[in-house]
């Protein structure tokens, strides 16, 4: 704290981290609405824990902050919510990671690698059964009211 009020924050500080939120590379969301990459290369409804889960591995210094929502998000389920607060320049203003100069690169680089996740590649597979016996579900419940 007493280092913010004399006014020479190190960027190896907590607060001077940079914040990544899910919406930056949602594709499901428009420019306005938060998205900040190229469509053609976001992610379908990325979560703050995969954030959290490529930045880490790639060797970042990463702060999972779960109870933090992004400010023009909606919808307050637990799923939007969370941002992740990676170090991006160490204390001499370089980067911690010289292949990740800027806060673009270190997003387009989470939006690349979240679909490779295995969290990703198994819940594509787990979802479509959980949607048919859904389906099946309500068909019961319509025969049952007639």
């Amino acid at each position: 704290m007493a280092a913010g009020a004399t006014g020479s924050v190190s960027p190896a500080d907590k607060d001077r981290f940079i914040c990544i939120y899910p919406a930056y590379l949602n594709n499901k969301k428009t420019i306005a609405e938060g998205r900040r990459i190229p469509i053609d290369k976001a992610v379908e409804n990325p979560t703050s824990t995969e954030i959290q889960d490529v930045c880490a591995a790639v060797g970042f210094n990463v702060l999972l902050e779960k109870n933090k929502m992004y400010p023009r998000e909606w919808n307050r389920d637990v799923q939007y919510r969370g941002r992740v607060r990676i170090q991006l320049k160490q204390d001499d203003g370089n980067p911690c990671l010289p292949q990740f100069p800027t806060r673009k690169s270190v997003m387009l680089y989470a939006a690349e690698t979240i679909p490779k996740l295995k969290t990703r590649t198994q819940k594509m597979g787990g979802s479509d059964q959980s949607l048919q016996q859904g389906e099946g579900g309500k068909k019961g419940k319509g025969k049952k009211k007639k």
